[in-house]
């Protein structure tokens, strides 16, 4: 293995945002919990998605009035340039999920990544939007994702930053294979990704405790096979009576969980993460110059839904 290249590594974790908390006082505890990161050595800080507001897709409502409660129309503004200035002297980046409305009145789930300077370094636009954009009246809540936002168009970017090279997703991205294969084939070492998930399956009567499962399950599997570390941070615990599951983790290309948040309120979890740990699973178990074959992967680009089997050749 290389020399040793150390990076302090956090996940901050946010308890639940309720409809009545504005984001003056969501920023405040931000600004705390980085300054807590970084009292610990942290030099890159993960935040959750939608980390500004209530997760407000559960709420039918016009997209007008979503536009005007909880979308942000720039990024840095007023209410979040604490959180930058507070980066900028400390001297620790950060990634930031937001509801984003484009200048030309787009709308979608948002991430951007920022260095320690204070200065934007990236964006991401999710990709695999969950969810429905129809009124499911005898549902409990509703997950309005498909209704709110378009689909992202920023590709899965890696960004050369903080010594390494860093991935970026959001939240039911993490379940897609593909999201962190496109990221380690663009030499990611660290993937980072901020979730809301609900505790309920609307769809169906699944067990609590297998949401948690899928949940570590996606990730530990996704950093293995991709040799990376993955930072996740989930805004979590009950808002305004909706549940939602908590296990924030930082999780090593070993596929082991180096450091988990044990509550559902706003917890720092800190790892020293060796990124050498990675090039030996490059070089050795998932070496893709070596060993993958694109020409056996077509259906992966080629199909959206599942189809028939192919038919197979003479041989």
């Amino acid at each position: 293995m290389s020399k040793s290249r150390k990076l302090g590594l956090a996940v901050a974790q946010m308890g639940a945002v309720n409809l009545a908390d504005d984001r003056r006082s969501v920023v405040a505890r931000l600004v705390e919990m980085l300054r807590e990161a970084a009292g610990r050595g942290a030099k890159l800080v993960v935040f959750p998605e939608m980390a500004l507001t209530t997760f407000f897709p559960r709420y039918w409502m016009p997209e007008e009035e979503a536009v005007a409660r909880y979308f942000e129309k720039s990024m840095p503004n007023a209410d979040v340039q604490p959180l930058f200035d507070t980066a900028k002297q400390l001297g620790v980046g950060f990634y930031l999920g937001y509801a984003e409305l484009t200048p030309d009145g787009r709308r979608f789930n948002t991430c951007v990544l920022v260095g320690a300077d204070g200065n934007i370094l990236g964006k991401y636009r999710k990709i695999h939007l969950p969810g429905h954009a129809d009124h499911k009246t005898d549902a409990p809540f509703q997950h309005l994702e498909k209704k709110f936002f378009e689909v992202g168009n920023s590709g899965i970017p890696v960004i050369e930053s903080f010594g390494t090279r860093v991935g970026m997703c959001l939240c039911n991205d993490r379940r897609w294979p593909e999201t962190w294969r496109v990221m380690s084939l663009q030499s990611a070492e660290i993937g980072l990704v901020g979730y809301n998930t609900p505790s309920i399956n609307i769809h169906w009567n699944e067990p609590v405790h297998l949401r948690m499962h899928t949940h570590l399950v996606s990730l530990q599997a996704a950093a293995y096979q991709n040799a990376m570390f993955i930072a996740a941070a989930a805004k979590c615990g009950s808002e305004d009576g909706h549940h939602m599951i908590g296990g924030s983790v930082i999780v090593a290309p070993t596929a082991e969980i180096v450091a988990q948040a044990v509550t559902e309120d706003d917890e720092v979890i800190v790892a020293s993460v060796d990124l050498a740990v990675t090039e030996g699973f490059r070089h050795h178990v998932f070496n893709f110059a070596k060993h993958r074959r694109p020409e056996h992967y077509r259906l992966i680009v080629e199909r959206t839904g599942a189809g028939a089997p192919l038919p197979q050749e003479d041989i």
